[in-house]
């Protein structure tokens, strides 16, 4: 099946690959027409947010003067690290489609929960957002 938003996904990717990136490309689509496009920067930018879809996103938040991506879908040639996950489920990003699954090293995490400390977090967050909702 030809897609024409994941084309231009894998067009960012080949620009990052002869620059000697990772190559990754993200396409964001709104109505149907591509509002940013971007790929890998990491190594030139010597950056470890320079990721496709994070560039993708500035982009798009700037083009429609809105971090909030909710009528938007994003196209992107490698399935999401899990920081381009959090940016994408904040940016509140409709859908998002790849064409290259990760592989089980880079699923690989080191988050560890401090169990004691939950309350006293918790209770921090809670009073910040007290009066912010509504």
């Amino acid at each position: 099946m030809e897609n024409k938003f994941m084309e231009e996904a894998i067009l960012e990717a080949k620009k990052a690959f002869k620059k000697g990136e990772v190559p990754v490309g993200a396409v964001i689509v709104k109505n149907n027409k591509i509002i940013a496009k971007a790929h890998n920067l990491v190594e030139r930018k010597q950056n470890a947010c320079f990721h496709a879809e994070i560039i993708a996103i500035t982009k798009a938040a700037k083009k429609i003067r809105n971090w909030r991506l909710s009528e938007c879908d994003l196209y992107v040639t490698l399935e999401p690290c899990q920081m381009c996950m959090g940016a994408i489920k904040n940016s509140r990003i409709r859908n998002v489609y790849y064409s290259v699954n990760r592989t089980d090293d880079d699923k690989k995490n080191n988050l560890i929960f401090i169990p004691e400390y939950n309350e006293t977090c918790l209770n921090e967050i809670q009073s910040f957002f007290k009066g912010r909702r509504g």
